[in-house]
Parts: C-alpha cells; structure tokens; sequence
C-alpha cells in the first residue's frame, strides 16, 4: 500500500510556524482551523495526522504546489524540505551545481555563503516547522489525554507506535539540525506552547538527544519490512543510528565507529535486497524496490510540489539534445535547465562508460561504390538499401557478406536499389555457373546461413562461398566458440566469458580464412595478425561487422559500472561559465517513469520516490566503520557486494590491498550520488573546505580552491539570532 501517496494532504492542520525564530511556538495558520478538542472527535484523525508528519517531508503547505503554505514568509518553490536539503547537501559539494541565478543560490557551490542566505534561513525553518509539528502531535497524543477522550485500548496500542514514528522523524530533523547547524534551539514537546526563547543546545547534548531518543523507539517501531510503505520501521531508526555514530568524529570528536558498524550490520540481516538493476531505484515505481529502507514518497497527483524529486529531475534537463526526450525518456512535459555535475566527479567514473571496449570503425564504408543484393532473402523487405556489397579496391570488383535465412534463395546484383525505378543495370546468371548476364536469370543460393559473395562487372563474373565462423584465440577459454547471427544488427555475435587475451575471427571450413586487427585500428582484415583488446576476465559481448567492407567489430565487456547515469551530448565537461547549463555534465538519474518504461502519472509533478536511507548505503557504512577499525577485510567484502550489484557480478571487485579511505569516499560518491550525502561524507573524510581535493568553482574560481574550516557547518540565520537573544553565532561567522 502506498500509504503516504494515499493521505499525504491532511485537510487540517493545527499548527503553523512562524516567519521569525523569536521562539519556536506553533501559532495557528488560520482561525478558522479546528481545536484538537473537535478534531479528534474522529479516531481516524490520529492516523491522519501522524500522515501529515510526513508529508512535512514532501510537500509545503495545504494545497500544493503553493498556496496556504506551511510557513508564512517563505517561497513554497524553493521552500520545500528535500529540495532545501538538497541545495546544502549537494550544490555545496562536486555532485552538483547550478546554472541560475536566483538571490544567493549560487553561493552554496562557491561556499560564500552568510548568515543573510535566505536559502539557509528557508531549510532551517522547514526543519524547526518539522519539528514543531512532531511535537504537537506528541503533546496530543499523551497518554492522559488519550484517556480524556475515552480512546480505546486498540487504537492506544496503534497509537503507541505513531508516537513512536513521530519521534523518529523528530530525531531525522534534528540530525538534520546537528549535522548542518549543530548548536541550535531546543524544543520538545514537553515545553508548553506559548511565546518564549528556546535555549540553545550544543553538539554533544543533541546527539545524545537523538541517540537515546532512537534507542527508546527502536523497539516500538514496527519490525523491518512490515509497515507500511513509506512509514519507519525498525530499520529505518538503525539508518539513523549508524549514521549518527558514523559521523561521531565529526559532532562529538569521538570514535563510534565500532557501533556504526553494529547498526548498519542490523539493517544489513534485516531482509532488505539491493535491487537488481540499479536505475530502478530512481524510477516511478521505484516504492516496488526492496533496497529502500525509509523513502520521502511523491506521487504526481497527490503531492504537487516544485521540490523534492520533481525539482530533482525537471532541474537536471534541459539543452537542445535533451529536449527530444523529455517526455519518453523522463515522463516529464519541460526541464528547468539548471543542474549539472563537475567534472571531477565525473572523472570518478572509469573510462569505458557502458563497458565498451572497442567501437565499430567502417572506415570508408559509406564511400565506396555499392552493388545491391535484392532476393528472396529480403522477405517483406524489398527496399532494404542496406542489403549491399562494396567495391574498396577497384570501382567495379564488389564483395561483402550476406546471411540467407532459408536455402534456395534467389538473388540478383543491381546498380542501385531495387526500389528505383528503372533505367539500371540488373545482374543475373542464366546458367548459375559463376558468369554473369545483363537482365539474366535469379542466382540460386543452395544452403541457409553466411555467404561471401564477390561479383567483378569488368568480366561479369562472381563467386558465393558458404562461411562459418567461430571466435578463435588466446582470449577464448578452450580456444574457440561459436559466432551466431543477429538479424537486427546484422552482425555475427558471441556472448562470452573472456580472459586476457587475442581474438579473430575464423571460417570454419577453411581456416586460412581469417580476419584480425593487429593494428588496433577497428577495421578487420583478411590474414592480419588478432585482435588484442581482451584485458579483464569476465563476460564479454563481441560483434563482427562483415556484411560489406570495411569490415569491423565491436567488444563489449560486460563488466562496468551501470551507475554513472549521465547525459553528454550537446554538455560540454570542463565548466567555464557556471550559468550555461550546457557547460557540465547532465545528470540523469531520477526519472518519471517507470522500469517497463512508462510515464509517470502526472508530466508536471512527479511519482518518484527519494531514498533518503537504502541498503546499499548500510552496507558502505559498514565499509567504512569496519576500515577505520583496521578490518580491511571485512570492509572490502561489503565494498565488493555494492560492487557486485553495480558491474552484474565480480568483475568489479577489489582485492583488499586496493582499499583505502580515499577508495570508500569515491565509491560512496559513486554509489549515493544526489542522493543528500556528499557534503556530510566529504566533511568527515576531511575535503570539504579545506583539504587537497578540489572541484571546479568552489571557492569561487574555475580552478578551485580551498575556503575556511568553519563552513563545514552552515551558519544560524540572522532573523533568528536578531529575535532570540539566547542564541549565539557559530564560530567563524
């Protein structure tokens, strides 16, 4: 059940936040909303409002995608909480920048921003709005007044775990505080409602907060896998656990690595399944997924918003060449042509994207003189103009290689296609005895299969000699295979596991027929020395291109990486101009559609869900925790099982001395990328503001350049230092 995209808008809310953080008191949106007194008059509100806490998540007000928004003074397009979570996670980071201009947005990727930044004051008052509506529902729903309203024992015990749910996402938004803002204030549902300045915690006691209120919960939360969909379980608060005591050293200056470890292992045993296809994960029907641990889910009819994952995808798109394929490739109408990646993150995908490792080269193919090959092995395609041989040497000596389904086709040689009307000259053999007539008889062709056929117009004369080739060579285990025929590529073909080694490809019926490319250069030739292009040891697709010279092939290891989902044509890599957006590379990872490639329900907003916690990130944690405790072995093992998803079996494994800190950064960056993890991982590994790796741009230079420690952590809003004098700036600001 796709529970969120069911009830996400709860029609009546009580609470509203203020503008100004004078405190962080819940003041009524409207007068004409209901009192909790009449509203939970209607047991089935509970449920209701425990919905609304999520959509707190997803969408911004209560109708959507603006008007009656949730906190007065704030956009509702870029006021979203993901779409503000984003902008700090990852247009801080090398994942992502921005081609607009809009106020100071684009000072998240120079990280030059201040106190002033009404994007930074935007997320921090989503959060505290989370917050404060998490509260609410917790002061509502205490045990005496539960007994006030005469609620019954059952819906007391359901009850109980809403409560606990409602904490969990009070402990998400307050990680969320502590890890961008760390020393902020503080407000449970235990204080009273009303006018008053919060006291402002500190690092140490709001990760104890989070960590004992998460620990208290885990046992109330319903088991992994058996909520419903979109609401936390268990496993969600394991997430958040391991997550918490990952960064340990970044909040506390303690090593929790040791227990990250413990929590993530939990999720681990949990039941979860790293999905098989890795782009399923971003797709429409990505809640179908069993990788996802706790999503913010959307659906396009029911969660109109121009952030979360419809400003995710509509913002990645846009150029000329993108715009061909909005709406069947995206299931989008438009694209807001605003975010790219750098190509330093880019560069952290191997070349060879698609496992490509030697292209098709024809050469002259397209030059050379053509003789067409009509007959009935065209069957219901007479005007095939493909079907052809070509003259490379001499203007009237055609050769080539043409696959006859049946036997007894019959052919004949044409000047030009079949299709044109006359006058042409048409080739034939009255006597099927190797001359050729002008307007002869049809050539019989006797046995089914791949012909060579060569046909001289200087003395009217042509051969067709049956060819069956195999793959042969070092590269082949057992030293040859067979070559099938694929009658959409026209090509000989084999699907393979291949080791280091040669390759060429041979006749069986006569092996001084071979064809090879000692040369490296893509074009086949006739008694060359092999190909030597096999480096890996893994699966392999290889094709020969032999219907006409020049002849050539292609090999395809099916060993690569399948996530880097990225768009080039018409992107330029390097960045000159951060407001082209055809300068970087286009990110195509989230898509309204979905894995049987249909559209999304709605072209304007969109239904798929983000994964803010997944498996394939609990096993990287683990990774992790476990290397900075020195067992490299069991780091690389939980490296090497994302890998496996990601190259469709171990041919992307790593050996355990390869693994290293800078290793486990890169390929969580390649695993989570957009995904609301980079600037929070690039900080504990020690390069977000002033370490060695730089990216283009930040600090404001097309180089790149380092920029102060104090903004690993984002500054406490002006307008709410102004109106709450127990509130102290963060250093450095």
């Amino acid at each position: 059940m796709r529970y969120l995209k069911n009830l996400l808008l709860f029609p009546v809310i009580l609470i509203g936040f203020s503008n100004c953080f004078n405190d962080l008191n819940t003041i009524p949106l409207d007068p004409l909303d209901l009192t909790s007194d009449v509203l939970f008059e209607n047991p089935e509100n509970y449920k209701l409002f425990l919905a609304r806490l999520y959509a707190g998540l997803a969408v911004t007000g209560q109708e959507g995608p603006a008007g009656q928004g949730d906190i007065s003074g704030i956009d509702e397009g870029f006021g979203q909480y993901l779409r503000l979570y984003f902008y700090q996670q990852e247009l801080s980071t090398d994942e992502a920048l921005i081609a607009w201009n809009d106020a100071t947005i684009q000072d998240f990727h120079t990280q030059t921003w201040t106190p002033g930044d009404g994007f930074i004051f935007a997320f921090y008052s989503r959060v505290f709005y989370q917050i404060s509506i998490c509260n609410e529902f917790l002061r509502e729903t205490t045990e005496a007044k539960l007994n006030e309203r005469g609620v019954s024992a059952n819906l007391k015990e359901e009850i109980k775990v809403y409560r606990a749910e409602a904490r969990f996402l009070r402990a998400l938004s307050y990680w969320h505080a502590l890890d961008n803002f760390r020393n902020v204030p503080f407000v449970t549902e235990k204080d009273a409602v009303g006018a008053f300045f919060p006291d402002q915690t500190n690092a140490n006691d709001l990760f104890s907060y989070i960590e004992s209120e998460l620990k208290e919960i885990e046992t109330i939360l319903l088991p992994p896998r058996s909520n419903e969909y979109a609401r936390a379980d268990q496993a969600a608060a394991w997430m958040l656990l391991a997550k918490l005591y990952l960064n340990a050293e970044v909040y506390l200056g303690q090593n929790r690595y040791q227990e990250s470890l413990q929590w993530s292992e939990r999720v681990l045993n949990a039941g979860y399944q790293l999905e098989e296809e890795y782009s399923h994960l971003f797709l429409a029907d990505n809640h179908k997924s069993r990788e996802i641990v706790f999503p913010i889910a959307f659906d396009g009819n029911n969660t109109r918003t121009y952030g979360g994952t419809t400003f995710i995808i509509n913002a990645s798109l846009g150029g000329a060449e993108l715009e061909k394929v909005f709406l069947k490739d995206f299931g989008v109408a438009t694209g807001w042509a605003g975010l790219r990646t750098t190509p330093e993150f880019f560069d952290k995908f191997p070349a060879g994207s698609g496992g490509l490792i030697s292209a098709p080269n024809p050469g002259r193919t397209a030059s050379y003189r053509k003789l067409y090959v009509p007959g009935t092995h065209q069957g219901n395609n007479p005007t095939d103009l493909d079907n052809s041989l070509s003259a490379p040497i001499d203007n009237n000596l055609f050769e080539g290689h043409v696959y006859f389904p049946n036997p007894n086709s019959e052919i004949r040689f044409y000047t030009i296609p079949s299709n044109t009307a006359p006058p042409f000259a048409i080739f034939g053999s009255n006597n099927n005895d190797g001359s050729l007539q002008q307007n002869g008889g049809p050539i019989l062709v006797e046995e089914a299969g791949l012909h060579f056929i060569s046909a001289n117009l200087s003395n009217n004369t042509y051969t067709i000699q049956k060819r069956d080739f195999k793959l042969v060579g070092t590269a082949v285990p057992g030293g040859e295979a067979d070559l099938e025929w694929d009658p959409a590529t026209r090509t000989l073909v084999a699907d393979l596991d291949l080791i280091p080694g040669t390759l060429f490809v041979q006749d069986n019926r006569d092996a001084s027929v071979f064809f090879g490319d000692a040369e490296g250069s893509g074009i086949l030739k006739l008694g060359e020395e092999p190909i030597q292009k096999v480096v890996d040891e893994a699966r392999h697709i290889v094709r020969f291109f032999l219907s006409k010279p020049d002849y050539t092939y292609q090999i395809n290891s099916l060993s690569f990486d399948r996530r880097p989902l990225f768009f080039t044509k018409g992107q330029t890599i390097d960045i000159e101009d951060v407001n082209l957006y055809s300068n970087g590379v286009a990110v195509v990872k989230f898509r309204n559609v979905t894995s049987e490639g249909l559209p999304g329900s709605n072209a304007s907003f969109v239904d798929t869900d983000f994964p803010m916690f997944r498996l394939a990130d609990a096993y990287l944690m683990a990774a992790e925790a476990a290397y900075r405790q020195d067992n490299a072995s069991l780091a690389t093992q939980y490296i090497n099982q994302v890998r496996q998803r990601a190259f469709k079996g171990s041919g992307g494994n790593i050996a355990e001395q390869e693994l290293d800190l800078g290793f486990i950064l890169d390929e969580r960056g390649r695993e989570l990328y957009w995904e609301c993890h980079r600037r929070s991982d690039l900080i504990r590994f020690g390069q977000f503001t002033d370490g060695e790796y730089l990216w283009q741009w930040k600090g404001g230079v097309k180089e790149g350049s380092t920029v102060g420690a104090h903004r690993n952590v984002y500054p406490l809003p002006i307008q709410d230092l102004g109106a709450n004098p127990k509130l102290r700036q963060n250093e450095g600001y």
